[in-house]
């Protein structure tokens, strides 16, 4: 409930801002952490796509980036499943920027997003 006030505020104090037109990216690149094991992977995803890492299922529903800045400010839509729970844990927006803004917030696994892929 909190992560949804804190949205509304930031979309509401950034209402004056100039809107940046954006595109849609074929995928993502993530990263995730299993802080148990220090195994860190890197986890290529196309859009509309599920991967796996350790106990969680990962859905990259959509990213998008600034047109014509692809390695800038890309932003991912994600839902993030454990285990044979149908709720999802994480369900979301990440910023490649700003990891921290709306993280997972799990005991042993981070995944963050790197950037969006053009192709």
């Amino acid at each position: 409930m909190w992560r949804a006030v804190l949205w509304v505020g930031f979309f509401l104090t950034a209402g004056g801002a100039a809107a940046v037109e954006t595109t849609q990216g074929a995928g993502a690149v993530l990263r995730g952490l299993d802080k148990f094991g220090g195994r860190v992977q890197d986890i290529d995803m196309v859009n509309g796509a599920s991967a796996a890492f350790g106990r969680l299922q990962i859905e990259l529903v959509e990213c998008r980036y600034p047109v014509g800045n692809a390695t800038s400010e890309g932003y991912a839509y994600l839902r993030i499943l454990e285990g044979d729970n149908p709720e999802p844990i994480y369900s979301g927006w990440m910023i490649a920027s700003s990891p921290a803004l709306n993280p997972l917030d799990h005991a042993r696994y981070d995944v963050w997003l790197l950037r969006c892929n053009i192709k």
